[in-house]
């Protein structure tokens, strides 16, 4: 067994044809190398010319930001930011807009109160001083209340008229009845009284 000459060798085994197989569908193309395929990933972090480059960006900022304050005033959907974008917050600010909110209020008569209360305050006048926070906290509760009104009313307007509404609708629109009509952002499409399309 071990002492067994070299010369006796296994019978030689018999190989399969060898077949060249084509591929179908390849890329065409041989492969890039790596260095081949990083060079052309190669950017420069800082472009050669970097005042023209701060320049071009700011331009293009301003561009925009232009865009989205003609479309804040005008309506027009394609450059409105997103939180304001879509049919159902159009819908949505149109039921906010063509009611009377007690809400847009609130803040004048807070301001206004707080004047009288700083005012009275010096003079001891304790009667003003009630007054006004007691008108404060009236108008308060009647905001909340009406914007319960409001959130029902939009919660049933939506529900009717989309079949799958999105999430946060009705808060979207209690916010937009605590603003003033004229600070409102998209500006007011309908006139008050009128039915929203």
């Amino acid at each position: 067994m071990f002492g067994r000459s070299k010369e006796k060798s296994a019978p030689a085994v018999e190989q399969p044809p060898v077949v060249e197989l084509t591929k179908v569908g390849g890329k065409g193309r041989p492969t890039p190398r790596r260095s081949e395929a990083q060079a052309r990933n190669q950017r420069p972090l800082v472009p050669a010319d970097r005042k023209a480059a701060q320049k071009a960006s700011r331009a293009a900022q301003r561009e925009e930001r232009a865009k989205v304050q003609s479309a804040l005033l005008t309506g027009d959907e394609r450059y409105l930011p997103v939180r304001d974008r879509g049919p159902q917050k159009r819908f949505v600010r149109d039921v906010v807009d063509a009611r009377r909110n007690v809400g847009e209020y609130f803040l004048i008569i807070a301001g206004i109160s707080l004047v009288l209360s700083m005012v009275a305050t010096p003079l001891g006048s304790t009667t003003l001083v009630l007054g006004t926070t007691l008108l404060i906290y009236a108008m308060l509760a009647i905001v909340v209340v009406d914007s319960i009104v409001l959130s029902r009313k939009v919660k049933r307007a939506v529900a009717a008229r989309f079949p799958e509404p999105d999430r946060g609708l009705v808060s979207y629109g209690v916010t937009r009845a605590l603003q003033i009509r004229r600070m409102r952002r998209p500006v007011p499409m309908v006139a008050r009284g009128a039915h929203p399309a």
